[in-house]
């Protein structure tokens, strides 16, 4: 998990604080939204997850759901809409080499519009 929180404060400019909320909200998104199976995967390939999601889990903001509402979150956490592509893009490509592209091109396909972002 570090590699990964490093990746977020290098290159989308973030603060460690805010990185690891970050990751948190969107594994607790992909948890609510994704396959259960594949999503569970790439929790188990990134030690430290599990507390991650613990730590940043919670109801959507405005009642909102789903990518809308995540991206709401993460909002409201402090990122600005290019950071937010960013995070997403660099979690995704981690978690493409932790988890395998299979896995992850399977969550990504089947949460309506994650694409935009990953």
């Amino acid at each position: 998990m570090d590699e990964l929180i490093g990746r977020l404060v290098t290159n989308c400019d973030v603060e460690r604080p805010t990185a690891e909320k970050a990751v948190g909200i969107i594994l607790d998104f992909l948890r609510k939204e994704g396959p259960s199976d594949k999503v569970q995967a790439l929790i188990d390939a990134m030690p430290g997850a599990e507390a991650l999601i613990a730590a940043n889990a919670g109801e959507v903001s405005g009642g909102m759901g789903g990518l809308m509402g995540a991206a709401n979150r993460l909002m409201a956490a402090g990122l600005s809409m290019g950071q937010l592509q960013c995070v997403t893009r660099e979690l995704v490509a981690h978690g493409r080499e932790t988890a395998g592209e299979d896995t992850v091109g399977e969550i990504v396909g089947a949460i309506p519009g994650l694409s935009q972002f990953a």
